[in-house]
């Protein structure tokens, strides 16, 4: 049974390079946890499909900027999984591809891109005992997180798990390929002025080179329920099994 702490939701925050098991760890601990999952890089994700549409020069910042007025973003969650509603149209598919992926990184760079989307992810979670995944959760969106993990794995490591999930989808795109977006899109979200990935200083660090998916969720699993215990008033995450 959930128990939630008194007058607080519960707050994990997790972040990490592209490709590093961030939202399927993620999800499968909400699940666990009873708790709500939001992958906040699919809202990065579809203003970018916004404007590859609208054939716009994803570096021309301000036709960006002003354009977006005319985004409306919304998610819903349906057995368990986060839809990704662009003006109304369901994308949650159309933006997983390795270009709205590079595309995504590069407007997310962009200060008022991040204004556009913060307050809808900051009311997410001061509403809802939640999980949430990101590049700047536990150092921007949510700095008081209760849990914060920065997620990491060597680039082969992380372009490799991005290529079969790419292949199991059907696509023909080829490894080498997406290692290259892997290491640009490091150097682009590492490199930019507002909100530049990094662990916060509270963070826990977890390389998963080389895990199974089993062996990461187990990990993330037992630090979450420690750190969660160790509050005196928190949830009891002992109690929760996945």
């Amino acid at each position: 049974m959930q128990q939630k702490k008194k007058n607080k939701f519960v707050q994990i925050a997790i972040d990490g390079p592209s490709g590093a098991g961030k939202s399927t760890l993620s999800k499968a601990l909400a699940a666990g946890f009873g708790y709500i999952y939001m992958d906040t890089g699919a809202l990065y994700r579809a203003v970018a499909l916004y404007f590859i549409r609208k054939a716009v020069d994803i570096d021309d910042q301000e036709r960006i900027i002003t354009g977006l007025d005319s985004i409306e973003i919304g998610l819903r969650y349906e057995n368990g999984e986060q839809l990704v509603f662009l003006n109304g149209e369901d994308v949650s598919r159309m933006i997983r591809t390795p270009v709205i992926s590079s595309a995504a990184s590069r407007v997310s760079a962009i200060p008022e891109v991040r204004q556009f989307l913060i307050s809808a992810q900051r009311d997410m979670g001061a509403a809802n005992d939640i999980i949430m995944d990101g590049r700047d959760i536990g150092t921007v969106i949510l700095p008081g997180a209760d849990v914060k993990i920065f997620l990491t794995a060597t680039a082969e490591d992380r372009a490799e798990r991005r290529w079969l999930e790419l292949k199991s989808r059907g696509t023909d795109d080829r490894y080498e390929d997406v290692l290259a977006a892997v290491i640009q899109r490091d150097r682009d979200d590492a490199s930019r002025d507002a909100s530049p990935m990094a662990a916060a200083a509270d963070a826990v660090v977890v390389d998963t080179t080389g895990n199974t998916f089993e062996e990461s969720l187990s990990l993330l699993m037992g630090i979450i329920e420690e750190k969660l215990r160790g509050k005196p008033d928190g949830a009891q995450a002992q109690e929760k099994n996945i």
